[in-house]
C-alpha cells in the first residue's frame, strides 16, 4: 500500500488509495468528483471488480461504457478517463444484484491495463485540476456559468429549483464546475470531455459550450410544443364550432347555414348541371352526407371528390355539329389522301344526320397496317365535325377497371376511362377513339374486352354503368371509333359490334402523293424552311420509298424525309455563298444586331435566289447506302426458288423460297425459323409430289439417298401460316427437275395432299407486295376469287392474276414453255 495525498482545488484527501485498482464500467452514466451515485450491479464481472474493491479498501476506478449495449466491455470498449471512486455502501437485493453508493473522489486517468479473467484491472494516474481562485478570465467563466445555469434550471422541466440554492452556496470553483456537470441533461459525449481537461479554465468554456447548446435545444422545445398546443386548439375549436353549426341546421332545416364556400361552390355545380333528375336526386343525397361529414373524417374527401367529379361530367351538353357535306369533304381531302372508303362512310353519317337530325349506333373500327393514318383519320372526323376529339390507347390494358373504374371503397379511386374521356371533352357527343383495340390482354385482375361490349354496343351504352359514379351515364351519343392493326386479334364478340373498314396499305404511287402534299409541306414548316427554293422531285421521294423504307404506311418515310431536311438545313448554314450575303447584309447594317439567319428578312429575300434540288445523289449522300434492295432488280428465272406472298401485320411481303435438293442421308430439312403449320405445309407438298411422280415426270426413287433442303431467307424473323404451300411445292418440283421457275411470278395458295389448292387470307396486303417486288403475274386459288373482285383496280392494276385450284394448273403457269403438257387429271393422293 502507498500513501498518497491529492489535491484538487482546496480539497485535501488523505487516501491510502492503492496503485492498482478494479475498473467499474457504468451504462449511461458518468461519475463526477464530490457526486454520490447509487447504482445497480447485476453483471458477473462487475460483481467480482467491487467484491475486489471492498477488499482493498472500498476504491474502484469508475468509467463510462462507449457503447451501452455490451454486456462484456473489454478496455477498449470504456473510456481511458473516468473518476476514481469510493465504495460508501453495498446493499445485497433479490436475483443476484447489489445496489451500490459511490462517491466520486477525483479525475484519474488509466496509465496500465492488467490481465484479469474475472474484472478489469488497471493502473490509475490521478489527475489534478489547476485552480487559481485569483484568475480574472476564471471569474468571468464563473459568472457566465452562473447565469446560463440558472437559464437553464428555469426553462428545464425535468429539474427542481431546489438546485439553484444548493449551487449558490457553493463557493470552491472545482465543485460548483463538477455540481453542475452532475445535473447537466445532455449527450454523454459531451459531458465524457469534462472529464478529460486538467486546465479549469478550459474546463469551464467546454462546460458553458454545452450549456448554451442545450438552453437553445430547450427553447425549440417550448417553441415546438406551444405551436402544437395552438394547432390543436385551433383543431378543437373549429370542430366545436361545425358542431354547432350541425346541431343548428338540424333544428332550423335551413341548407345553407354555416356552408362552406366549397360546399356552396359543390351546391351551385349540382343545380347548374343538367343532370337527370333521377341523378340529381342522388347527388344532393350524397351532398347532405357531405355537409353533416367533419371535414377532419376520412370520408369527406372521399365524398368531395365524388360530388366534384359527378358534376364535371358534361350532362347533356352537347356540341353544334357542323352538317355541311362539302366542307366535311373539304376537311377530309385535305388531311388525307386517298381513304376513300372510309370517307365516304363519314359522308354517308353527315348525309343522314342532315336528314334526321341525330345519327346514334355509329362505331366504326378501322383496320389496318402502322402508319396508314388510322388515328389522324379519326382526328380529322372530329375536325370535320366540330366535336371534341378525345384518344386514349387500349395497348397492353389488362384491367377491367380502367374501362368500368375502381368501387369508391378503395383508396385512390378514380372513374374509369371512358368517364375521364367525357370529362375531357366537356361535351356529351364528342369523337373518342379507342386505340390499338387488338392489343388489350387479360389476366386475374379482370377482362377489359368484356367490359369494352357495354360501351360499344348501342343498345346497351345508352346506360353505362361506371363502378365510380354509381349511377347510369348516356354514350349513345358519343361517336366511338376503333383502330386495330390485324382484324382477327379483335375478340369476337367486340367485332360483332363495330362497322369494320380496312385501310390498305399505300402503294408506292400513293407515298409519293402523300409525302408531295403534306409530309415536305410540314417538315418544311416545322424546320423553319418554308422560305427557300428547295425542290423535292418524285423520283427522289420514290428513291427513298424503295431503298431505304419498307412498310405499309409512311413513318419512316416521313422519318427519312426529316433526316435529309436536318442535314440540309446544316449544310445551308454552313454554305460559303450564304457567309458572303450575310457578310455583306453586315457592312450594309453595322449597327443592327443579327441574332438568327432564318429570321432576318433582308437575308431570306436574298437567299430565296438560291436553289436547292434534292436529288438522288444528295440522298445517297445524306442517307448513306440503301437500306432495302430493290427487289426489281431480282427477278431472274432459277431453278429451286419460288416467290411466295406472306402477310404481315405491317403489311404485305414477298417471301423467297429456296430448295435444293443434294446427297445425303433421306429427309426433308427446313431452316429459316418456320413454325408448325409451315413445316406441315412443306411435307404435305413432298408427300403429293411423291405420290404423284408419274404424273410430275419424276423418277420413282428422286428422293433416295437424297437429302432435300428448304430454306427461307431473313432466318431471324419467325414464319408461319399455309399460305406458302403452293410455293413450296412448285420449289421442290423446279429443283427435283432441273427446270428454272419464273422470277416475275409470285404465288400464294395453301395445298393438301391431293394437290388441291385452297383459299387463303390478307389478299390485298398480299398483291401490294407482288406489285412493290415487280412482279408481272400471281398465282391466287380460285376459291380467292371474289375476293380479288372486292380489290380497288389501283391494286390489281398491271398484274395478270391467275386463278388455280390444282397443283398441275400451275405448273405451265410456273415454268416458262409450259411444263411437257402435264395432265391436270387422275392425280393420286397416295399408294
Amino acid at each position: 500500500m502507498k500513501k498518497k495525498i491529492i489535491k484538487n482545488s482546496s480539497i485535501e484527501f488523505d487516501l491510502d488509495i492503492p496503485k492498482k485498482l478494479p475498473v467499474l464500467p457504468l451504462k449511461d452514466t458518468i461519475l463526477f468528483p464530490n457526486m454520490i451515485f447509487p447504482t445497480l450491479i447485476g453483471r458477473t464481472s462487475s460483481l467480482l471488480a467491487i467484491s475486489a474493491s471492498v477488499q482493498r479498501g472500498n476504491y474502484v476506478f469508475v468509467s463510462t461504457q462507449k457503447n451501452p449495449e455490451d454486456e462484456n466491455p473489454t478496455f477498449d470498449a470504456i473510456y481511458e478517463y473516468g473518476t476514481v471512486a469510493k465504495v460508501l455502501q453495498v446493499l445485497r437485493l433479490p436475483n443476484n444484484l447489489l445496489k451500490v453508493l459511490l462517491e466520486g473522489l477525483s479525475l484519474g486517468k488509466i496509465k496500465k491495463k492488467f490481465r484479469n479473467s474475472d474484472f478489469l484491472e488497471a493502473e490509475i494516474t490521478p489527475i489534478a485540476v489547476k485552480v487559481l481562485p485569483e484568475d480574472l478570465e476564471l471569474q468571468a467563466f464563473m459568472r457566465h456559468t452562473d447565469s446560463l445555469f440558472f437559464s437553464y434550471v428555469k426553462q428545464s422541466n425535468n429539474l427542481p429549483g431546489e438546485l439553484l440554492s444548493a449551487y449558490e452556496k457553493i463557493q470552491d470553483p472545482l465543485k460548483k464546475l463538477y455540481f453542475v456537470s452532475g445535473n447537466l441533461k445532455t449527450k454523454l459525449e459531451h459531458k465524457q470531455k469534462l472529464l478529460e481537461f486538467e486546465s479549469i479554465n478550459e474546463l469551464y468554456f467546454e462546460l458553458n459550450s454545452i450549456l448554451a447548446y442545450e438552453i437553445e435545444m430547450l427553447k425549440l422545445e417550448v417553441e415546438i410544443d406551444s405551436r402544437v398546443h395552438q394547432s390543436i386548439q385551433k383543431t378543437q375549436k373549429k370542430y366545436y364550432i361545425q358542431e354547432q353549426i350541425r346541431l343548428l341546421q338540424n333544428e332550423l332545416d335551413e341548407d345553407e347555414i354555416g356552408l362552406s364556400q366549397e360546399l356552396l361552390a359543390i351546391k351551385k355545380a349540382i343545380e347548374e348541371s343538367a343532370m337527370p333528375d333521377k341523378i340529381r336526386t342522388k347527388a344532393m343525397d350524397e351532398f347532405d352526407k357531405l355537409r353533416k361529414t367533419p371535414n377532419t373524417s376520412a370520408d369527406y374527401s372521399v365524398n368531395r371528390n365524388y360530388l366534384e367529379i359527378l358534376t364535371q361530367v358534361p350532362w347533356n351538353k352537347f356540341s353544334k355539329d357542323n352538317i355541311d357535306i362539302e366542307h366535311v369533304k373539304k376537311i377530309l381531302d385535305e388531311d388525307h389522301y386517298d381513304l376513300e372508303k372510309p370517307k365516304d362512310r363519314i359522308l354517308e353519317f353527315i348525309a343522314i344526320l342532315n336528314l334526321v337530325g341525330n345519327v346514334k349506333k355509329q362505331i366504326l373500327c378501322l383496320v389496318g397496317p402502322p402508319g396508314v393514318g388510322k388515328t389522324s383519320l379519326a382526328r380529322s372526323i372530329a375536325r370535320a365535325l366540330g366535336r371534341e376529339f378525345v384518344r386514349f390507347s387500349l395497348g397492353g390494358v389488362r384491367d377491367e377497371a380502367e374501362i368500368r373504374g375502381h368501387r369508391r371503397t378503395y383508396v385512390g379511386a378514380l372513374p374509369g376511362k371512358i368517364i375521364q374521356s367525357m370529362k375531357k371533352a366537356g361535351t356529351s357527343n364528342p369523337v373518342i377513339l379507342l386505340d390499338e383495340i387488338d392489343k388489350m390482354t387479360t389476366d386475374f385482375r379482370g377482362d377489359p374486352s368484356s367490359a369494352l361490349l357495354e360501351v360499344l354496343d348501342p343498345e346497351q351504352n345508352v346506360a353505362f354503368n361506371d363502378h365510380f359514379l354509381e349511377v347510369d351515364y348516356d354514350l349513345s351519343n358519343v361517336f366511338f371509333v376503333t383502330t386495330a392493326n390485324v382484324r382477327y386479334d379483335i375478340p369476337l364478340p367486340l367485332l360483332d359490334r363495330m362497322e369494320i373498314i380496312e385501310l390498305n396499305s399505300y402503294l408506292d404511287p400513293e407515298k409519293v402523293e402523300i409525302a408531295r402534299r403534306h409530309i415536305i409541306p410540314k417538315l418544311l414548316k416545322d424546320y423553319g424552311l418554308s422560305e427557300f427554293n428547295i425542290e423535292f422531285p418524285d423520283s427522289s421521294i420514290l428513291k427513298i420509298i424503295r431503298e431505304y423504307t419498307r412498310e405499309s404506311g409512311v413513318r419512316n418515310v416521313e422519318r427519312e424525309i426529316a433526316s435529309i431536311f436536318r442535314k440540309l438545313t446544316k449544310d445551308i448554314l454552313l454554305d460559303n455563298d450564304i457567309k458572303k450575303l450575310k457578310d455583306k447584309i453586315k457592312e450594309a447594317e453595322d449597327s443592327e444586331i443579327f441574332t438568327g439567319l432564318i429570321h432576318n428578312s433582308k437575308f431570306i429575300k436574298l437567299i430565296k435566289t438560291k436553289k436547292y434540288v434534292i436529288d438522288e445523289k444528295m440522298i445517297e449522300n445524306y442517307l448513306k447506302a440503301p437500306k432495302f434492295k430493290d427487289k426489281r432488280d431480282d427477278l431472274d428465272d432459277k431453278i429451286g426458288v419460288a416467290t411466295g406472298l406472306a402477310w404481315t401485320s405491317v403489311g404485305g411481303d414477298t417471301l423467297p423460297i429456296e430448295v435444293t435438293i443434294m446427297p445425303g442421308p433421306e429427309k426433308l430439312t427446313l431452316t429459316g425459323k418456320l413454325g408448325d403449320v409451315m413445316k406441315e405445309s412443306a411435307m404435305a407438298a413432298l408427300s403429293f409430289i411423291k405420290s404423284n411422280y408419274k404424273i410430275l415426270k419424276l423418277k420413282e426413287n428422286f428422293t433416295k439417298n437424297k437429302e432435300i433442303h428448304i430454306h427461307l431467307p431473313e432466318g431471324a424473323i419467325p414464319k408461319d401460316g399455309p399460305s406458302a404451300g403452293i410455293g413450296l411445292a412448285l420449289s421442290i418440283i423446279s429443283a427435283a427437275t432441273d427446270l428454272p421457275l419464273r422470277g416475275d411470278l409470285a404465288m400464294t395458295g395453301e395445298i393438301t395432299l391431293r394437290g388441291n389448292i385452297l383459299a387463303i387470307g390478307g389478299l390485298k396486303e398480299k398483291l401490294l407486295a407482288a406489285r412493290r417486288a415487280g412482279v408481272k403475274t400471281v398465282m391466287v386459288p380460285k376459291e380467292n376469287s371474289r375476293d380479288v373482285e372486292d380489290i380497288a383496280e389501283e391494286i390489281k392494276s398491271g398484274l395478270e392474276i391467275v386463278y388455280i385450284s390444282h397443283l398441275t394448273e400451275a405448273l405451265n403457269v410456273a415454268f416458262r414453255g409450259g411444263f411437257n403438257n402435264t395432265p391436270t387429271l387422275k392425280v393420286n393422293a397416295g399408294k
